[in-house]
């Protein structure tokens, strides 16, 4: 169901606004639609959202990477409980497979450029991850999972608050034998299994009606099979955050808000050549917030320091920082909407990186609105592109983004409809070259495509669906980027029925391509998508939850010599004392 539009949101200008406010493409995914979706994981979330598609190598606890209106993973910026999360490691990037989705109460997502807002990385959008929060009283639960190929889960906790104080606290843990994701012959034929253990924390102190103190922890760590050789290779990460943070409120006009903040991002592969690497970014943020009538002004002040160990990188050259000054202006009106960012990044090793954008809405009717913007942005390489004592160039500059887009948006009561067509010029990309073996600045791409999206109530049926047009092409050789389709589709429809609430969903994939490292082209032919979820409350304090995926069996292909998974079933129950 459609997120209302007095919902209030953060991403898009790092402040507090409504979602009906927002010039920018945005989608927010709430804890209801969470919670009776059934969804294994974030990742599978993400792939029915517009503009967002998601290629696995395998199964639970594979690589995945996120392509935000076609451009790479790590083009777009990653917040948990608003600590940045990246890796410094190769391309750098999120772990998509790090973040317990029990853990989670809403997602925000951010599409087109934020890099005068948030900096480096926001060249293809921002999704913010928002763990649960404490309310008053006392709310404890326990949920409990099985499905085939041994799937097993677990998560308990409890949240509450009282007088000033507020907590929520949460433990997870998830099994699942896998299957055989890797379809070469020099592979293990092995079921390649996944574990995960998590916990998260958030602890809140209203000092007064005015001041709020908030502390948040998130651990997550993971182990799954991959089997690149005969033998039971492993793959082992693990994510750990934590923030402090002081808002303010000083008058009706003027608030503030200061954060400290550490996220650490470990990788490590037990091979006949094991790797390690481990990223710690730390954040340091002061926020300034002045409102006045229908105008808002923003004046933050960042510093960004990111660290990278790893046995093959260069001594020397395993720190980075950014310190920036960002400003930003707002308006809105009954008619018009203006929306002005500019931001400075001083850079450790590139000096300094200028970015802007600007949006303005205009609303044709009561129920029409009709807007426009556009941005630049850019991304640093990462420290092991730049310094690895193999593969690394220091020579790399940061890739660069300009993006203009137009959108028209419909809203009455509880349906809507949105169209959004956009054009991101990037230069400058860094590409890894096989000859050389080494890490190049030698790509140019133009991401441009359309976006559709709609929601309605009809036949007594909440319907959604989101179709996309798109050609992210890379602007050197002609081609479609690795892995991409220029058309998917998603459409869902969820209906209650005798105290069941019961969801269909159909995602639609166009064929796409990808090249090895001869050159040599593999093509994939599209494939279509059917699931069924159904949940239902069997008691006052339990609800039954279930789901199928890929619910006909079918057979695709998403990633060259990894198995994608067949039919999949889940059956959950959690205990929740209303």
């Amino acid at each position: 169901m459609a997120a209302s539009l007095d919902e209030v949101v953060v991403s898009a200008t790092r402040t507090e606004q409504r979602l009906s406010d927002v010039l920018a493409d945005m989608t927010v995914i709430g804890h209801e639609e969470i919670e009776r979706s059934g969804f294994s994981d974030l990742a599978s979330i993400l792939a029915r959202q517009p503009g967002v598609q998601l290629v696995r190598t395998g199964g639970m606890g594979s690589s995945t990477s996120l392509f935000m209106r076609g451009a790479n993973n790590q083009h777009t910026a990653v917040f948990v409980d608003g600590i940045r999360v990246d890796s410094q490691s190769t391309s750098g990037g999120m772990d998509w497979q790090t973040i317990p989705l029990a853990s989670i109460d809403r997602v925000e997502i951010l599409r087109g450029p934020a890099a005068a807002v948030y900096g480096s990385d926001a060249v293809a959008g921002v999704i913010q991850i928002f763990t649960k929060k404490g309310e008053a009283g006392f709310l404890p639960h326990i949920a409990i999972g099985f499905g085939n190929q041994g799937t097993r889960k677990a998560d308990a906790g409890l949240s509450g608050g009282q007088g000033a104080w507020d907590y929520a606290v949460g433990v997870q843990t998830e099994r699942t034998d896998g299957f055989d994701a890797k379809t070469t012959a020099t592979s293990n034929p092995d079921k390649d299994d996944y574990r995960l253990h998590a916990a998260n924390a958030k602890l809140g102190f209203q000092l007064n009606r005015d001041h709020r103190l908030e502390a948040t922890a998130l651990t997550s760590q993971s182990n799954s099979g991959y089997d690149s050789t005969l033998a039971d290779d492993r793959s082992k990460r693990k994510l750990e955050t934590l923030g402090l943070s002081w808002a303010a409120q000083w008058n009706p006009l003027l608030s503030s808000r200061i954060s400290v903040s550490e996220s650490n991002v470990k990788y490590e592969t037990v091979t006949k050549s094991p790797s390690y690497t481990e990223t710690t970014l730390r954040n340091y943020l002061w926020q300034n917030v002045f409102k006045h009538g229908n105008a808002t002004l923003t004046a933050n002040l960042e510093r960004r320091e990111d660290n990278l160990q790893n046995k093959d990188l260069d001594v020397s050259e395993r720190e980075r920082s950014q310190n920036a000054l960002a400003l930003g202006w707002g308006y809105q009106g009954s008619v018009h909407s203006l929306q002005l960012n500019v931001r400075h990044d001083d850079d450790s090793e590139f000096g300094g990186q200028n970015t802007g954008s600007a949006a303005y809405g205009l609303a044709l009717s009561p129920t029409w609105r009709a807007t426009a913007s556009a941005g630049t942005s850019f991304r640093a390489p990462t420290l092991y592109q730049r310094f690895h004592r193999i593969y690394g160039s220091a020579s790399l500059q940061p890739e660069e983004g300009k993006n203009a887009e137009v959108g028209l948006h419909w809203k009455q009561g509880g349906d809507s409809f949105s169209m959004v067509a956009y054009r991101n010029r990037l230069t400058n990309l860094i590409e890894y070259n096989s000859s050389s073996k080494k890490y190049q600045n030698v790509a140019q791409a133009e991401l441009q495509g359309i976006t559709f999206a709609a929601a309605t109530h009809w036949l007594d049926v909440d319907w959604t669906a989101s179709v996309d047009f798109q050609t992210p092409r890379n602007q050197e050789t002609g081609r479609i980027l690795d892995r991409r389709a220029k058309r998917y589709a998603n459409v869902s429809a969820y209906k209650q029925w005798l105290g069941w609430m019961l969801g269909a969903e159909m995602q639609l994939v166009s064929k796409r391509s990808e090249f090895d490292s001869k050159n040599k082209r593999y093509d994939w032919a599209g494939y279509g998508l059917f699931n069924l979820s159904a949940s239902k409350p069997l008691a006052r304090d339990f609800t039954l939850t279930a789901r199928v995926d890929n619910l006909m069996d079918r057979d695709y292909v998403l990633a060259k010599d990894y198995a994608a998974a067949g039919r999949t079933f889940y059956v959950g129950l959690k205990w929740m004392p209303q």
